[in-house]
């Protein structure tokens, strides 16, 4: 159906003040690509019956509508891009419907399940104290930025700013680096290195650091940076796996890899399957991944510090303890050192 309610009816004096708008209610001007004329028809049509009286002046000048962000063909005036902090600048946008219950907030639900990572993150660090003071007080790091990831996840959905979407995606780069250098077994170091942790975690550092340079250059390289940690992980949590016959150890393992699993899962569902969710009117997988995924990282965290402990310490045994009760069937793990009476 064409336009109800023109663009050009309505003067530009009876706009009234700009506010923000749902990027599901008004897409472009009509004429501009992609535009939805029948949305843009009732959007012109509300702000013009809402606007105040108009003055009894000379008629203003028409001006190009600020909804249009299209090149004119065959050239003429560019639109300045928009602010790496403005709402809405990336390119990333989720199922999840915009602005339903906030105008400050994007996605309400996307937002909010990031407040697991502000519980667990000085929990952890609580529990693992004993274990880090003997092992290595850079774990405090660790979960220092697992913190910084919900924080910069929960600043990129309320805003879907560009900005907050680098900023989410750099503090999981960092956090995943410093795991994999405090951590990683050193038979699987390079060879150049001979075994050299010092030197393996500067090189990490020196990679991360080159990855956050190239990111804001082309934001693509993280996803590239992140999946090859992921994926180098992954491989030797499987071969751990078979090596192991610690049945803590592999239990760990297998409830790691199944949480990831669904996480990824519902990850990758939200971005590929969003018209068939937003049919059947659910929008929450996205959220989904948060809260699997806040889940996933303490359980792989505590997985790679057994692993570590059978080369780093081999005089110490380390049991796995779950909070807030071992006898319970979900239970955030941790470990706890039991002393010399390990057979080697």
């Amino acid at each position: 159906m064409g336009g109800l309610f023109p663009a050009h009816l309505c003067p530009v004096w009876t706009m009234p003040a700009p506010r923000l708008i749902p990027r599901a209610a008004v897409t472009a001007q009509p004429g501009c690509p992609g535009a939805t004329e029948e949305r843009l028809s009732r959007f012109f049509l509300s702000a013009c019956l809402s606007a105040p009286p108009p003055h009894q002046g000379p008629a203003l000048p028409s001006s190009p509508s600020p909804l249009c962000c299209a090149q004119p063909a065959g050239g003429g005036h560019r639109d300045k891009m928009p602010s790496i902090f403005a709402y809405q600048s990336s390119e990333l946008d989720w199922c999840e419907t915009n602005f339903q219950y906030s105008e400050l907030v994007a996605e309400f639900y996307n937002t909010f399940t990031n407040v697991p990572f502000f519980i667990f993150g000085p929990l952890m660090m609580f529990l693992m104290h004993p274990y880090a003071q003997r092992r290595s007080r850079y774990i405090y790091i660790v979960w220092v930025l697992f913190m910084v990831i919900g924080l910069f996840s929960m600043y990129f959905h309320m805003t879907l700013s560009f900005l907050g979407q680098l900023l989410d995606e750099i503090a999981i780069l960092w956090f995943l680096g410093s795991a994999y250098g405090i951590w990683m077994p050193r038979c699987y170091f390079p060879s150049f290195l001979g075994g050299n942790r010092s030197q393996f975690i500067c090189l990490v550092f020196i990679t991360t650091a080159v990855s956050t340079l190239l990111s804001f250059l082309r934001p693509t390289v993280n996803a590239y940076a992140l999946n090859s940690i992921g994926l180098h992980v992954l491989y030797i949590v499987c071969r751990e796996y078979r090596k192991t016959s610690n049945k803590e150890l592999r239990h760990l393992i297998e409830v790691c890899v199944v949480l990831w699993a669904g996480a990824l899962a519902s990850w990758i569902s939200d971005r590929l399957h969003c018209s068939f969710w937003q049919r059947i009117h659910f929008f929450y997988l996205h959220s989904i991944w948060h809260v699997l995924i806040s889940i996933t990282f303490p359980y792989g965290m505590v997985t790679m510090a057994l692993v570590d402990a059978s080369y780093e310490m081999p005089g110490e045994t380390l049991k796995v303890r779950y909070w807030p009760r071992d006898r319970w069937p979900v239970g955030l793990p941790y470990v706890e050192i039991r002393g010399d009476d390990k057979n080697c």
